[in-house]
């Protein structure tokens, strides 16, 4: 069915044995989907073995380590097809469900993103997400889930589990490898779309099981990671806020964000987030007051 139109990207770092066992169930919902394998590790070449399991996957070994967004990036640059189904490697599909999702793309011309719910290995079912300003920071969370089997507004498209429309991706200047290696550009692209006036829903009966942060948790230290996180977090702050009262509750808290770890780290880049900011802003209509009024 070639009008399904999509392009699967599974960007994989180490953690290969789980990475082909899960592929190996996933593939029997490939049909006419293009498939790519990016591969971040460059000391090992995994084609033979991808091949081996699905052998009209896409492979691409990095020649050197490009960080989650500038992987994903990569990905998104070879892709033939109109809609980007960003998959970690720790995700299990359940069915060919995410299929349908491109019907949404073509009845609103306006949707950016589609996010599908995540059953962690505890059951907990995640994906749909709302966004508040709190203590000087626009901060993220999880939305309860109900039974309802209606789409539902979202905060942000994950990025290991949803559905893209390419063309608003390439417009949006994709995801920003300043977060690299990991955490807060998924966030920041989706905030950005919404800023720029596009739509993301979250889509409860696309169901995956996902044991997040099983590549993350295993290859980082705990105490690196929330560094990362709260760098990261500043990095979105300083690039995305454009409401005077907002900015100048962000400045006030300044003196207690820097015994954060990890404040420090993001002030070395804040020259090159405000470069970026420049850029970004361009496409804004939306004050940050009507984003999170919608999607608290």
């Amino acid at each position: 069915m070639n009008s399904i139109n999509i392009s699967i990207i599974i960007p994989v770092y180490k953690n290969y044995k789980m990475f082909y066992q899960y592929l190996k169930i996933n593939s029997k919902y490939f049909d006419d989907c293009e498939v790519i394998i990016m591969n971040d590790y460059p000391q090992e070449n995994i084609t033979n073995k991808v091949k081996n399991i699905y052998s009209k996957a896409i492979v691409i070994n990095n020649k050197n380590n490009l960080g989650f967004a500038g992987n994903v990036n990569k990905g998104i640059r070879l892709s033939t097809k109109n809609y980007v189904f960003l998959m970690n490697s720790d995700v299990i599909l359940q069915d060919d469900s995410f299929k349908k999702t491109v019907n949404y793309f073509k009845k609103n011309n306006n949707l950016f993103a589609i996010g599908f719910a995540q059953k962690e290995k505890s059951g907990k079912i995640v994906g749909g997400n709302y966004g508040y300003f709190k203590n000087g920071l626009i901060n993220h969370s999880h939305k309860l889930t109900t039974n309802n089997d209606q789409l539902m507004i979202n905060f942000w498209a994950e990025g290991g589990s949803s559905i893209f429309d390419k063309k608003k991706l390439i417009r949006l200047g994709m995801f920003d490898e300043l977060f690299n290696p990991f955490y807060w550009e998924d966030i920041d692209l989706s905030y950005r779309a919404l800023k720029s006036g596009f739509d993301i829903f979250f889509d409860p009966t696309v169901i995956v099981k996902h044991e997040h942060e099983s590549t993350i948790g295993k290859y980082f230290d705990q105490s690196k990671i929330l560094k990362i996180a709260f760098r990261n977090q500043l990095y979105f702050q300083w690039k995305n806020l454009t409401d005077s009262s907002l900015i100048v509750k962000h400045l006030l808290s300044i003196p207690r964000l820097m015994l954060t770890p990890g404040f420090f780290d993001a002030i070395k880049n804040v020259l090159t987030v405000i470069k970026e900011r420049k850029i970004v802003v361009k496409l804004f209509i939306k004050s940050d007051e009507e984003v999170l009024e919608k999607y608290v």
